[in-house]
């Protein structure tokens, strides 16, 4: 059989290998390490049925835009909350608001849902794959249609531009 047919997922076996190792406590035994490399190397192939399809990295620069809107904008949302916080109650303008998205992959909205939860201020709190729609609360929102807007802009293009499905 070839390397390609076997080696399903490598991470993922190393990482078999690795915890068989450490269950067993001994990293000295040749046996041990047979037995670790056959498991690491059965176990993904038995499973690969189940595992999703996994979407390729289309366009590294964007993913680099993205991480770095996310980094920014965490950093900045902690400064803006501080001071909403600190800021008279009656100020805050809490909102639910429903943000479309037009991602395909799994990882993509997981990822999207993420920036937008990690960013003190904004929580995604549930993700409608039917109707591609993402529900997010906002501890102080002015306008909604500007955040639908920022969101978008600033975190789903990029990553729109990042991921592609591989054919199944």
């Amino acid at each position: 059989m070839s390397r390609a047919r076997w080696l399903t997922h490598p991470l993922g076996s190393l990482g078999l290998l690795i915890v068989w190792l450490l269950l067993v406590d001994d990293f000295t035994s040749i046996g041990h390490w047979l037995l670790g490399g056959f498991l690491g190397l059965l176990i993904p192939r038995l499973t690969s049925t189940w595992w999703p399809r996994l979407p390729r990295v289309r366009s590294w620069k964007q993913l680099f835009v993205f991480s770095q809107h996310m980094l920014t904008d965490i950093v900045v949302a902690n400064f803006q909350v501080a001071r909403l916080a600190l800021g008279r109650v009656d100020n805050l303008q809490p909102i639910w608001i429903e943000v479309p998205y037009e991602l395909e992959s799994d990882l993509a909205i997981y990822l999207l849902a993420s920036a937008i939860s990690l960013a003190p201020g904004t929580v995604a709190a549930s993700v409608d794959r039917e109707r591609s729609l993402l529900t997010v609360h906002a501890l102080h929102c002015e306008d909604e249609q500007a955040l639908i807007a920022e969101i978008k802009q600033r975190y789903e293009q990029p990553l729109r531009e990042v991921f592609t499905c591989l054919p199944q």
